[in-house]
């Protein structure tokens, strides 16, 4: 059943403030979002997770001209999907394991290393990363930098100098923990989460204290309701998120102490709700029949005080998760009009294929809308938020369920969209695969792969394997989209020159015109792009766009892993749907810096 009337209405919520809608335009909150200094801080540009850059110098008009103004190679050929930052005069980049960093001087010709760091990871973290030893960058606050390393610890250097001022160790490896995310600053805490779930590790958010490294919080994605951060303050929108201890009763006994729920994605913060958003990944193992129940608090979205880490509000958004659909992916903050009032809203391009946009304030779900191909649900209920399955398409046990859309990485993984409140569009990089599922009795044995399920990968309606879909969030439709060869791993970024960046795995990087998806400009990279790219204003005062190359993450397993790809089942399924990678792209770790070229 839903909570308030309002759910089923569609009308505001009586507890949400409103307002008369002055235009028809989605914006960003400016607390959330304050103006471009020119600088990039953290992967998504701001806290409403924009990926949008105010530098307007290049353009749809001469973005042709672009070209290379400097490169600087990592010396570490495994999946890049980090996004650089860039402060002042300097440039800073953390590579895959062994995750060292980078800080290369803006200030010189050829931006040469000004200093560099080591963590020395423990080398055996490599053995338990499920997908490749990737990193998705760092944080810039208050003078210092903030960044994970694979063996799950979290570190603080001065960023002028390099030195470090602490380091935490906060998971297991002999467990089957890692962290690949990357951190966000909020009110002097540095939050960090681990991932692992296909290791049966249990998921949790933690907030350290950014000046010391100590521990203020840790909220659990499972476990009881103490573990978890609920408490009174706890207000979900929808009667099947109230009860207590939900996040052991819903799961068969003790399987929630290793029932996953990580925390590797990405989380954006409202300043004027005071709300931290952040999903939870897959429940553990993937076959479903091995853990009965909603499995909460998996496969959600948590709001969250980040004073406290307490809990707001909760929407599972996949109970009790069929095909590994981790609920990670990038959350933007986008004040709507909704039926003639204007709401604050938090907006998902989700893997199970919909584009969810929640009411921030209640956790209530105001539409869900199928972006790619889907025949594994039939739709969101928006009176009780619930997702509709496809009893056709459920895995069981003894059975191959053939053809189910989206696949297991989803419609969209992790790699992050861009908003232009100039086009007000969302550019969604994402796949079009499809996939072939088998159970299995998956057994538990700690620090090795808890999964299950045996999966082979291919490409969905129309043969393509990826996509740029421009998404209006009024129209709640697509503008425009791009087919692409190749399913998209990479992060998108749009500009105020009207233009959208992003990369393909074999090495294309691409600008496109942001009203209209047409093709502007293209540069080859060495190896293919799965990383981040940026926008910042140079010393100079120049416009750069940057961006990391690096074939790997589990979409490019099958070349930095060498794995044979004639066998359909190799990375989890991922070899059969890319079995071509290899005649495409090559391993690689190369930043690529472009601006336009000067005037004499």
């Amino acid at each position: 059943m839903a909570g308030p009337a309002s759910a089923q209405t569609g009308t505001p919520s009586d507890n949400v403030p409103t307002a008369s809608v002055p235009s028809d335009k989605a914006t960003p909150p400016t607390a959330a979002a304050p103006p471009d200094d020119g600088n990039w801080v953290m992967p998504a540009k701001n806290y409403a997770s924009t990926r949008y850059s105010e530098q307007d110098q290049i353009n749809a008009t001469n973005v042709h001209d672009l070209q290379v103004a400097f490169t600087f190679s990592t010396g570490i050929d495994r999946g890049h999907e980090a996004a650089p930052l860039v402060v002042g005069g300097t440039m800073y980049i953390v590579t895959p394991f062994p995750n060292r960093l980078f800080a290369l001087d803006l200030t010189k010709p050829g931006a040469p290393v000004k200093w560099s760091f080591d963590p020395k990871p423990a080398a055996s973290a490599q053995g338990v990363a499920c997908c490749d030893y990737v990193n998705r960058g760092a944080a810039f606050a208050d003078g210092r930098l903030f960044f994970n390393t694979l063996d799950s610890q979290t570190i603080a250097v001065e960023a002028e100098t390099g030195h470090e001022l602490w380091r935490t160790q906060l998971g297991d490896i002999n467990k089957g923990e890692t962290m690949t995310m990357a951190p966000l600053v909020v009110k002097g805490k540095v939050l960090v989460g681990n991932s692992g779930g296909e290791f049966g590790v249990r998921g949790w958010l933690t907030a350290l204290d950014a000046a010391t490294g100590k521990i203020a919080w840790k909220a659990y994605s499972t476990g009881p309701d103490a573990d978890v951060l609920i408490g009174p303050d706890y207000q979900p929108f929808y009667d099947k998120e109230r009860s207590t201890n939900l996040g052991m009763s819903s799961w068969p006994p003790d399987a929630w102490t290793i029932g996953g729920g990580t925390v590797w994605g990405w989380i954006s913060y409202d300043p004027e709700l005071n709300l931290i958003y952040h999903g939870t990944a897959n429940p553990g193992p993937w076959n479903p029949e091995q853990r009965p129940g909603d499995n909460k608090w998996t496969g959600g979205i948590f709001a969250r005080n980040p004073d406290t880490g307490q809990a707001r509000w909760f929407y599972q958004v996949v109970p009790h998760d069929l095909y590994d659909h981790d609920a990670v992916n990038e959350l933007l903050l986008l004040d709507l009009p909704v039926n003639g009032t204007l709401r604050k809203t938090v907006v998902r391009p989700e893997r199970n294929g919909y584009v969810y946009v929640l009411d921030r304030a209640t956790g209530e779900v105001l539409s869900a809308d199928p972006y790619a191909a889907i025949n594994s649900s039939a739709g969101v209920d928006l009176k009780t938020g619930e997702l509709t399955m496809v009893e056709a398409k459920a895995p069981k046990m003894g059975k191959v369920v053939r053809d189910i859309c989206p696949t297991a990485p989803g419609s969209k993984d992790w790699n992050p969209s861009a908003f232009s409140p100039r086009t007000g569009l969302i550019y969604i990089p994402h796949m079009n695969l499809c996939m072939d599922w088998q159970s299995a009795e998956a057994n538990y044995i700690a620090g090795t792969p808890y999964i299950g399920a045996e999966v082979r990968m291919f490409a969905g309606p129309g043969g393509n394997r990826g996509e740029l879909s421009a998404w209006d969030p009024l129209k709640r439709a697509k503008a425009w989209s791009v087919k692409e060869d190749l399913p998209l791993w990479s992060g998108a970024l749009a500009t105020a020159g009207d233009l959208l960046f992003y990369g393909t795995m074999e090495g294309w990087f691409k600008a496109l015109d942001a009203r209209t998806g047409e093709e502007l400009w293209r540069f080859k990279a060495g190896s293919g792009i799965i990383g981040q790219p940026i926008a910042y204003r140079g010393p100079d005062g120049r416009e750069y766009i940057a961006v990391l190359s690096g074939v790997g993450g589990w979409a490019g397993a099958v070349v930095v892993g060498d794995l044979d790809p004639r066998d359909s089942s190799a990375a989890s399924g991922w070899a059969n749907a890319v079995a071509d990678l290899k005649q495409k792209t090559t391993k690689g770790g190369m930043l690529y810096v472009f601006a336009l070229p000067q005037r004499r």
